[in-house]
């Protein structure tokens, strides 16, 4: 795929890059920077990220895109929105799937070529305190998204615009979209991205998310399939 130069910044990296002509603005977004960092996870998996921030998000979070692998000539580039969740993404926490998710994907955009991206969205928007709150009424017996509402919050608090004007900044307007989350597909299409299809993640059970994922299947619709979701 070409590459096109940023101001007083040329790109060189052999990864997914700016599709050729693409506008540096998107809705009031545009590249702020770009920079290449190696990452390494722990079970040793080692992939090359070139990490794009940006100016004028509309939400004015500090979220990231990843390009990983390169994306075929003609091709289709694959992209999760990944929201952030300190708990499993840094701790490794199994009361979500999140953690794996993250690392599941950072292979399968790197083997397909395409974008990660990062936000700056835990808890499903609603902040790492209020979320831990939420897991406190979960231990009660309420689910993911009863534990929200009885906080006084949403279910799901999470909106996708910043993560349109992203990809339109790096100048990408149809997706393979990485998620078991139907909502991210509806938001990004009402948004003006172009999601050519959806691509389920794997599924990530342990024994303290049965319950977690069983609720996303049965009260949002997520794909995962639920005939593995014993326990």
């Amino acid at each position: 795929m070409p590459q096109v130069q940023l101001p007083e910044q040329q790109n060189n990296s052999p990864r997914a890059p700016l599709a050729a002509g693409a506008p540096q603005t998107a809705d009031g977004a545009l590249v702020r920077s770009r920079v290449r960092i190696p990452l390494t996870f722990p079970d040793g998996y080692r992939a090359e990220a070139e990490v794009f921030t940006f100016h004028g998000l509309t939400d004015g979070a500090e979220h990231l895109a990843l390009a990983l692998g390169t994306v075929p000539e003609g091709g289709t580039p694959l992209v999760r929105l990944h929201s952030e969740c300190l708990t499993g993404d840094v701790f490794g926490s199994d009361r979500c799937d999140c953690g794996p998710q993250l690392r599941e994907a950072v292979e399968r955009i790197s083997d397909a070529g395409g974008y990660l991206l990062y936000l700056r969205q835990e808890g499903r928007g609603i902040g790492l305190y209020n979320k831990l709150d939420a897991y406190a009424l979960q231990d009660s017996g309420l689910d993911t998204y009863d534990a929200n509402t009885a906080l006084g919050l949403p279910e799901d608090g999470r909106d996708y615009t910043a993560a349109a004007q992203m990809l339109g900044a790096l100048g990408v307007d149809g997706i393979e979209l990485l998620s078991n989350n139907p909502d991210k597909d509806a938001q990004l299409a009402a948004l003006g991205v172009t999601v050519e299809r959806r691509v389920p993640t794997g599924v990530h059970l342990t024994g303290s998310n049965v319950r977690y994922l069983r609720a996303k299947v049965e009260r949002t619709g997520h794909s995962i399939e639920l005939s593995r979701l014993v326990g």
